[in-house]
């Protein structure tokens, strides 16, 4: 069972940011429409570690940890009890986010690889999303545009086990009050502007751990 027992170590500030099925659409946005979007999520006068219009908790901004030694910069680990996401860099650190996970029995612990990312993407209900929540999925199953009002928000990283997609993502949402929570059908939900800083770190073929939310340990905040 993965816990977080092995790699968190300390946290220090160093300061001075849903399961979807691929949707083949005919279009995309511009370039253009992509900057004009990132403006619109972004706060004025952005500072990872103290912009919060979104009123979260302040343990949930970004900050600079220490890590234990051993850890494979790049790596992603999601610590499901105290809905944090840790992106492993060189030298021991880490950067870490606040997140939202999975309601329920809809969380699935695992090791995947990330082997596509996209900026403002596509998104579409599971059938099983649809089958499970029709009053919620059934008016959009033929899926959402790109745009600040999509499921996936502006970023979003697809989790995969070997050649098979999950449908599982790590991905922006136009929801951040669910940050800290447990909201989503599956997958790992961020702040947009977080996972816009994110984002351009992560690397194809980079490994995430998804921690089990019965078994992790929660650091005191």
């Amino acid at each position: 069972m993965l816990t977080r027992r092995h790699f968190i170590q300390t946290t220090a500030a160093l300061f001075s940011a849903s399961i979807s099925s691929p949707l083949l659409a005919d279009t995309w946005p511009t370039e253009a429409e992509k900057a004009a979007w990132d403006a619109q999520i972004t706060p004025p006068g952005y500072n990872p570690a103290t912009s919060n219009p979104w009123g979260l908790h302040p343990r949930f901004l970004p900050q600079r940890v220490i890590t234990k030694d051993g850890l494979v910069a790049g790596d992603i680990h999601v610590d499901a009890v105290a809905r944090y996401l840790y992106h492993i860099e060189e030298g021991g650190t880490a950067m870490r986010y606040g997140v939202a996970i999975a309601r329920g029995k809809l969380y699935e612990p695992g090791v995947y690889t990330i082997k596509r990312k996209v900026r403002w993407p596509h998104w579409q209900p599971t059938q099983n999303m649809i089958d499970r929540d029709p009053e919620l999925y059934a008016d959009i199953a033929d899926g959402m545009e790109p745009g600040p009002e999509n499921a996936l928000g502006s970023r979003a990283l697809y989790l995969y086990v070997g050649d098979r997609d999950t449908y599982l993502r790590i991905h922006g949402t136009p929801q951040p009050r669910s940050i800290g929570g447990r909201a989503s059908s599956g997958c790992v939900r961020m702040v947009m502007a977080h996972i816009n800083d994110l984002y351009p770190n992560v690397e194809i073929g980079s490994t995430a751990f998804l921690y089990s939310a019965e078994d992790s340990v929660t650091p005191q905040s």
